[in-house]
């Protein structure tokens, strides 16, 4: 179930704000502070809320959905005291936030709080999810497959200053294996990815090894955390928790990356969209953006090609103002062309003078 629209008011450094997104892959870049991890921290936050309100036992109830909606907002977000209405963007005197989610299918999610609030929402629209067909996943900026074996045990008994997106993604990675043969969408998806790590993912009682061709297993400690974050999508591939009707949020994916490790990421994160899966990415990376761009620009002559839509959020004197286009060139403001065009401009002035 994709995503089509976001419509926030009041909303940590958002004031106003109304997104319309691509079914395939989104880009969202911005200067720090901009809210690019909040605003796909939130869109998780919704969609796995309702998610694990769809599989609980019972007919689904708003006030089913508002216990796990408020639930993974404390534990995504954090807030001082659990308390959701610090998420309220600041102000003098009482506010309150609104979010509004449209997904395909004319399914919607709508609800509101106030920064009095501390475990409440109000719920004013909300959809049944058909959880077959709903999957979000979050990768955040660090890998977590190196540490599964034993992340979910500690993160059930402590208090453990890791926001939930990580427990989320470990308890994923705790999955067996699905039963049959891999669809041959799976297979592409995971033969680009063997390419690109020479070898293949393998799970034994809890932990991960890389199996590299001619050379044997290796534990995830002892692996590059680039190729761990690849053999995390690996993994949910194989264990089916990413699939066609998946929705991934991947937060910064180039950190940590070898500069020549961007086009074969950037190449497999095109062949999952191409397999059904909508992608939503946040980066400072001059070459995602550029890998993304070229193959917006040059790509459209496919059989099925991908939508795009490059997302851009700056400072404003009235707040975080955002900018889509189907094509990064088509973007008024683009904070990392904006800082590749100053040091040239800077390393122009050392070498030619004023």
């Amino acid at each position: 179930m994709k995503i089509k629209r976001l419509q926030l008011k009041d909303f940590m450094l958002f004031q106003n704000l109304d997104i319309r997104f691509s079914p395939h892959i989104n880009i969202i870049s911005g200067e720090n502070s901009t809210g690019k991890t909040a605003l796909i921290k939130l869109l998780y936050s919704c969609m796995k809320g309702c998610s694990s309100a769809g599989v609980s036992k019972g007919d689904l109830t708003k006030e089913k959905i508002e216990t796990m909606l408020v639930g993974k907002f404390q534990g995504v977000f954090r807030p001082d005291n659990e308390a959701i209405g610090r998420l309220v963007r600041r102000k003098r005197g009482s506010n309150r936030t609104e979010i509004r989610m449209e997904l395909e299918k004319e399914n919607c999610l709508e609800i509101g709080f106030g920064n009095r609030q501390e475990s409440h929402m109000d719920i004013i629209r909300y959809y049944k999810p058909d959880v077959k067909n709903v999957s979000p996943v979050y990768l955040p900026p660090k890998e977590i497959i190196s540490s599964t074996e034993n992340f979910g045990a500690l993160y059930d008994e402590y208090h453990i200053a890791f926001e939930e997106t990580y427990y989320d993604l470990a308890r994923m990675l705790e999955r067996p294996l699905r039963k049959g043969a891999n669809t041959q969408e799976q297979n592409a998806v995971l033969k680009s990815f063997e390419n690109i790590v020479n070898g293949s993912i393998v799970q034994k009682d809890k932990k991960f090894y890389l199996k590299v061709k001619e050379a044997g297993e290796f534990e995830m400690g002892l692996v590059s955390e680039g190729y761990r974050k690849l053999a995390t999508i690996m993994y949910l591939i194989l264990s089916g928790g990413l699939s066609k009707n998946s929705v991934l949020f991947w937060d910064e994916p180039e950190t940590n990356m070898n500069p020549r490790m961007i086009k074969p990421l950037t190449d497999a994160i095109i062949v999952l969209a191409q397999m059904g899966v909508q992608v939503f990415v946040t980066t400072h990376n001059y070459f995602v953006q550029q890998e993304f761009q070229m193959a917006a620009a040059y790509k459209n002559a496919d059989k099925n090609p991908l939508q795009y839509c490059f997302i851009s959020l700056n400072k404003t004197e009235n707040g975080i103002a955002c900018e889509t286009a189907e094509r990064l060139d088509a973007l008024e403001h683009n904070a990392v062309m904006e800082e590749f065009d100053q040091l040239y401009d800077r390393e122009q002035e050392l070498l030619y003078g004023n």
